[in-house]
């Protein structure tokens, strides 16, 4: 029997790649070719390029969706399927960014807190036409209409995360009104493919509501409005069960010794964000210290308090970056340690 397969893939976009997707009705999700010239991976004369399904999340479709179908229930169901892009040998795309961590150890945990913008007809979801709405305070974390816009797309998003088995952790709304973070726990390279279809999902439940998601790290450009990162939490085996404050201290300081690399991996127009205010340490500055969330790199409480068995929480990705990138930098860096 045929079943609906919704191929996602990364484009070849710079400075950050968008998702692209389209539908295959078949037996099964298999390599599927598809025209690179109009994603700017191929030039017209050789535009063939090939989507490889690497991960599949089943999901609930319908028009207006109700993620919190029971998932028994396949009536109108899909198949999600996060694919890297070959070219037309059937080699890694120049774009391929996940191609580089394939093989890394599920060993490595990923906590991502991926921070978003809601935006509708050109200013974030629920603001004035004209100004501003009344200063940050009241929104975080807020409860009521006058403190919080678009919980339903929050809502329906957490369900279909969920549903999809992808590892998502906790919601929150965010110190802007119309800003809100999710969080999304994974091992080795699949930490990235359900960040980004996490992010999938979400653009695809607000397109149903007339709403776009916004992942620019500061949208509303040099005002005294937060930006929006992803910080991204990080684990392997023996910080998490051998742990020391020696251990702990020496992977910051090789983070920091490679820090403009990494600032080069961790998302565009982050120098918009990473100004030392509001939470951030300056872009051209490296710092880590035990819970401040004025550093480069915090060392959480909970860590300090296990004995120092633990994680880390590197504050600097944009909330634009791209989690492959990111995994890679901080394996490749640390590994070496």
């Amino acid at each position: 029997m045929s079943k609906k397969y919704e191929y996602v893939w990364l484009d070849g976009y710079k400075p950050e790649p968008s998702l692209r997707s389209k539908v295959k009705i078949d037996n099964s999700a298999v390599k599927w070719s598809f025209d690179g010239s109009s994603t700017q991976q191929a030039e017209g004369g050789k535009s063939d390029c090939v989507l490889n399904p690497v991960n599949e999340y089943f999901m609930l479709d319908r028009i207006r969706p109700d993620a919190t179908r029971a998932r028994g229930n396949t009536d109108m169901s899909a198949t999600y399927v996060m694919c890297e892009v070959l070219d037309a040998d059937n080699k890694p795309h120049p774009t391929n960014t996940r191609n580089k961590i394939k093989s890394i150890s599920t060993d490595w945990w990923f906590g991502f807190e991926q921070e978003y913008f809601m935006y509708k007809d050109g200013r974030p979801l629920g603001w004035p036409e004209n100004g501003e709405p009344r200063e940050q305070g009241d929104y975080y974390c807020g409860v009521g209409c006058d403190n919080v816009v678009g919980r339903e797309i929050v809502d329906r998003h957490t369900e279909a995360c969920m549903n999809a088995e992808i590892g998502i952790t906790g919601t929150n709304a965010e110190v802007a009104l119309g800003q809100w973070e999710f969080q999304v726990l994974g091992k080795g390279v699949k930490a990235g493919d359900d960040l980004w279809m996490a992010r999938y999902i979400l653009i695809k439940i607000a397109e149903w509501h007339g709403v776009s998601i916004n992942l620019h790290p500061k949208p509303l450009g040099q005002t005294d409005w937060n930006g929006s990162g992803m910080h991204t939490n990080f684990s392997n085996n023996k910080m998490r069960d051998s742990g020391s404050e020696e251990l702990m201290n020496s992977m910051c300081d090789a983070l920091g010794a490679v820090h403009s690399e990494g600032i080069k991996e961790y998302g565009s127009d982050n120098d918009q964000r990473l100004t030392g205010l509001h939470e951030t340490q300056s872009i051209d500055q490296f710092s880590y210290g035990v819970s401040d969330r004025g550093a480069s790199i915090r060392i959480p409480i909970y860590t300090v308090q296990n004995n120092w068995n633990g994680y880390l929480e590197d504050r600097r990705p944009a909330s634009n970056a791209d989690p492959y990138r990111i995994i890679n930098h901080i394996v490749s860096t640390l590994d070496k340690n």
